[in-house]
């Protein structure tokens, strides 16, 4: 007879468990208040795209003919790394003429129907900043680490530029508007690529569910199950190993639930889950699992939901133009499934998407067929409840060392900040404007705190 410790036991009974079953962060010792929120009872759900390593907006949104500028300048800045007008997809701002990445035809294609809008030159910030201002050193208003992957993530994810977040602000929603989700058996917030700190709260535990498994989940079989139960309830007096077997309880808990929501569940709507080389839309893969999950959401008890996907490899120091081209083929055909799904769900109305990236390029490539870290970027949001076909915010003028560069690359100050775009999906999603501190500390220092691209 074999004897296998404690550890051993728990460790092959996890295996057993989905990858999907280990869901949520490990709770917070301390604990906040929620905030109250006036909320409706009808459905609504936030999903965010990040766009891993700082996807080139330069080359993604491209002024043509606009009132500030033309072509040339852009031709200029880009020297030999920008696209030739013909390749670009017209889509028009009022009177203006931009064009977008010739990878990017689905999108064009909402935009032009109204159901895509075009965030521009977005970044972080702690209040409105210009050329003069970055110059001054000022490291109280100037975020920190600038052209750091890591830390601009991770300030992106927290809306805390100053400092070190553990929350971020789509877990920091999902704490105020716990209420709307109240008995249900599933979490509100899920992310599809594994702990997100976006998703994190004080008191709000994200599931994580693998977005490119066709089953989804399988639970522990009966007698593995029975025997890890009594592992987790065993309460043996340290405080930190009975966190975690909180956390795996909890875990397997959400795991059945999923589960047996999701057995029988099928979607009309086909997902490109290979692209066009045959290489996996790992994207798409995870949408289509975010469009089954809220397919459910009746069963699980939820009324809002927020979802986190990550698409990666946008940090293009070389080869940008062929990487960029296929990562932005992806984001683009997997969008458009997406929201026909939404459309077959009945939810198009209640389902807003949106891009988010740690920062954008620069203008100027670096000499290895590749651009570096910069700051400001342009987004897209997309979803039937969007007032698209429009930009928001300040298009910057493309011009070396001008007004709008940070740097002499092309490194775009942002006119808009992440504060202000989260705060105004913030707002769709339920949460009032009294709260937005709460979410966004540095709400107050911008003139607006709703940009106006939802209804």
């Amino acid at each position: 007879m074999i004897i296998r410790s404690r550890r051993e036991f728990l460790r092959d009974a996890i295996k057993t468990v989905s990858a999907a079953g280990m869901l949520g962060t490990m709770s917070k010792f301390g604990q906040m208040n929620a905030f109250a929120a006036g909320t409706s009872s009808s459905y609504q759900a936030l999903v965010c795209i990040f766009l891993t390593g700082g996807n080139d907006g330069h080359n993604t949104v491209i002024p043509v003919a606009t009132a500030q500028q033309g072509f040339n300048l852009y031709q200029a800045g880009r020297a030999g790394m920008g696209l030739a007008q013909p390749s670009l997809l017209p889509i028009y701002n009022g009177s203006d003429v931009y064009g977008l990445h010739p990878s990017l035809v689905e999108i064009q294609g909402l935009y032009n129907a109204g159901h895509a809008a075009v965030l521009a030159n977005v970044g972080m910030l702690v209040q409105p900043m210009n050329r003069t201002l970055f110059n001054t050193n000022n490291s109280s208003i100037i975020p920190n680490a600038l052209f750091s992957h890591s830390d601009q993530a991770g300030q992106w994810q927290t809306a805390i530029p100053t400092g070190l977040g553990n929350t971020g602000w789509g877990g920091r929603m999902a704490d105020l508007m716990q209420s709307s989700n109240a008995g249900a058996s599933f979490p509100g917030a899920t992310s599809m690529d594994g702990s997100s700190l976006f998703l994190t709260g004080q008191e709000t535990f994200a599931a994580n569910v693998p977005g490119g498994s066709a089953t989804l989940l399988n639970t522990v079989n009966s007698a593995r199950a029975g025997g890890l139960q009594q592992l987790l309830t065993f309460d043996n007096g340290l405080q930190l190993v009975q966190q975690a077997n909180d956390t795996m309880n909890r875990g397997v808990s959400y795991a059945n639930a999923l589960s047996g929501a999701l057995a029988g569940s099928t979607l009309a709507t086909k997902f490109p889950l290979t692209g066009a080389d045959g290489s996996p839309n790992n994207l798409a893969m995870q949408l289509q699992t975010v469009a089954r999950i809220i397919k459910v959401r009746s069963a699980l008890g939820l009324s809002r939901q927020i979802f986190y996907c990550n698409l990666d490899g946008f940090d293009t120091h070389g080869g940008q133009l062929a990487i960029q081209a296929s990562l932005l083929q992806q984001l683009s055909s997997a969008v458009l499934a997406f929201y026909q799904a939404t459309q077959e769900l009945g939810v198009d109305q209640n389902v807003t998407t949106f891009t988010a990236s740690e920062f954008g390029r620069t203008l100027t490539p670096n000499g290895s067929g590749g651009t570096d870290h910069a700051w400001g970027n342009h987004h897209f949001v997309i979803g039937s409840g969007v007032q698209g076909g429009k930009f928001y915010g300040q298009f910057p003028l493309l011009s070396l060392g001008g007004s709008y560069d940070a740097t002499t690359r092309g490194s775009l100050i942002p006119t808009t900040a992440v504060d202000q775009y989260g705060a105004t999906l913030a707002q769709w999603f339920g949460v009032g404007p009294a709260n937005l501190p709460a979410i966004f500390p540095n709400i107050a220092n911008f003139s607006s705190s709703n940009l106006g691209f939802l209804v």
